[in-house]
């Protein structure tokens, strides 16, 4: 697998043999969060539909993935993504097909339905939580 970061807020997939690889157009360009998220959404998305293929009798090999996103404020998150597949061997007449199962992704699904995500910390010298003690018989 490749994910080519395309700019700031794009990232290409690519299912190309061997190890999973990430490249840049410049050392400068880094691998962001935003990246990261973009790729495992590209990522599931393609291994949904992968398997969907394998099962109908279609080739997947030449499937890619374009991901990109925008901002918004108030609070400063990511707004949207928006995911372009380019899959030159399906028949046109599976497009619809593959475009309900793209949808089966549990990334997708868990922006769909946002888990609700809990923040825990510890301070300075403050010790870790003790583990409880039974009580003596």
């Amino acid at each position: 697998m490749k994910i080519t970061l395309l700019s700031e807020d794009s990232i290409r997939l690519e299912p190309i043999p061997g190890q999973m690889t990430i490249e840049a157009p410049s050392a400068e360009q880094s691998f962001s969060p935003f990246h990261m998220v973009a790729s495992g959404l590209a990522y599931c998305t393609f291994s949904v539909l992968y398997a969907w293929a394998e099962n109908a009798g279609l080739d997947a090999t030449d499937l890619t993935f374009e991901v990109s996103w925008t901002f918004a404020q108030d609070p400063q998150r990511v707004d949207r993504y928006e995911m372009r597949f380019n899959w030159p061997s399906l028949p046109a007449r599976r497009l619809e097909a593959a475009r309900r199962v793209a949808k089966m992704c549990t990334i997708h699904a868990t922006f769909e339905q946002p888990p609700v995500i809990e923040i825990q910390g510890n301070a300075g010298s403050a010790p870790a939580a003790a583990t409880p003690q039974r009580a003596s018989a």
